[in-house]
């Protein structure tokens, strides 16, 4: 498999194994075909595993930490995150540290090469529309990443503890752009990619998410990036694969990408391996992000990156079919 560097960093491998799948978030699988997944995406060539504390409550670390047991294959690197929230900027270096601990101990490792803020980085005051209830614990305030976060971070990345740092980039855009613009900026990080540009139920708010010019920013101040929901967490594949209700962000993006799917029935592949393609193909994106559960769709995935970005009339094809 072809690499490409991850912006400054190392090279990576265009499809990076996402620990949503491992941890049984995109619906059901168990531990040891977890393990064999694992095994068969190294196997294929994938050297980033991208992992969080929160996939499974833990289970997608765990899976790691079984299938290595504290010993990565030689060129493999992992990430984890961690879900600060709004805390005292006192509390906050103790509070990464113990949860990053917590994460290491998971996986049965010393450090990880990529630690992530998990949090929707919003400006001073922000209030989510809808979702008041999970303010404390999703919104870290803009001021608080500067002045707080990242130098725990940095602080974390001198001791060794990690290799760099990265944010997720499902915040207010502008926002996000502006954590982008800091001269003490993140070495990766993770925007949504996919032909929709939609974040579905992760979105908070209500102003347009523009991931084309997050990931844009990224290129121009040397930011890698990490593509996700290259398949809208099941809205863009041949059928959502777990029970949702009707009015759920992903059925709604199911729905509208309706015109997707007749377009992979047209050109006899499936909705997913088209939406793959799609993703490795967009300007900016380092590397794509998979929430396979299963070696099946695994090798689908693998499959799609052998045969590399679509056709440019496809992807204008695409294009043109949400455009609107």
């Amino acid at each position: 498999m072809t690499q490409r560097m991850l912006g400054s960093l190392w090279p990576v491998s265009p499809l990076t194994l996402g620990g949503g799948g491992l941890g049984q978030l995109w619906g059901p699988t168990d531990r040891e075909e977890a393990v064999a997944t694992v095994h068969a995406a190294v196997a294929g060539g994938i050297n980033l595993i991208d992992l969080a504390p929160g996939y499974g409550r833990g289970e997608a670390e765990a899976v790691v930490g079984a299938a290595f047991e504290g010993r990565l294959p030689a060129g493999v690197r992992v990430t984890t995150k961690c879900q600060l929230g709004t805390v005292p900027a006192s509390e906050v270096a103790a509070t990464i540290r113990r949860r990053l601990e917590r994460s290491l101990s998971a996986m049965r490792l010393s450090r990880v090469d990529l630690l992530f803020l998990h949090s929707n980085i919003v400006p001073e005051g922000y209030r989510f529309p809808r979702d008041a209830a999970t303010q404390a614990g999703f919104a870290t305030p803009f001021t608080l990443y500067r002045d707080a976060v990242i130098p725990a971070f940095e602080s974390l990345q001198s001791e060794g503890l990690i290799g760099a740092w990265g944010i997720t980039g499902i915040g207010l855009p502008g926002t996000i752009i502006d954590a982008l613009n800091l001269p003490a900026r993140p070495a990766v990080v993770q925007c949504i990619a996919n032909c929709l540009d939609s974040a579905g139920a992760i979105r908070r708010f209500d102003e347009p998410a523009r991931p084309r010019d997050i990931i844009a920013t990224a290129r121009a101040t040397g930011v890698g990036v990490l593509g996700i929901r290259a398949v809208q967490a099941g809205a863009l594949t041949d059928e959502i694969d777990r029970p949702l209700p009707d009015d759920h962000a992903e059925v709604l993006d199911y729905r509208r990408a309706a015109p997707l799917r007749a377009l992979a029935q047209r050109l006899s592949v499936g909705t997913a391996w088209l939406a793959h393609r799609y993703a490795l193909g967009m300007a900016g994106i380092d590397s794509v992000v998979l929430g396979v559960k299963n070696r099946e769709e695994l090798a689908d995935c693998l499959n799609a990156a052998a045969a590399g970005p679509l056709e440019p009339a496809v992807t204008q094809e695409i294009d043109a079919l949400f455009a609107s």
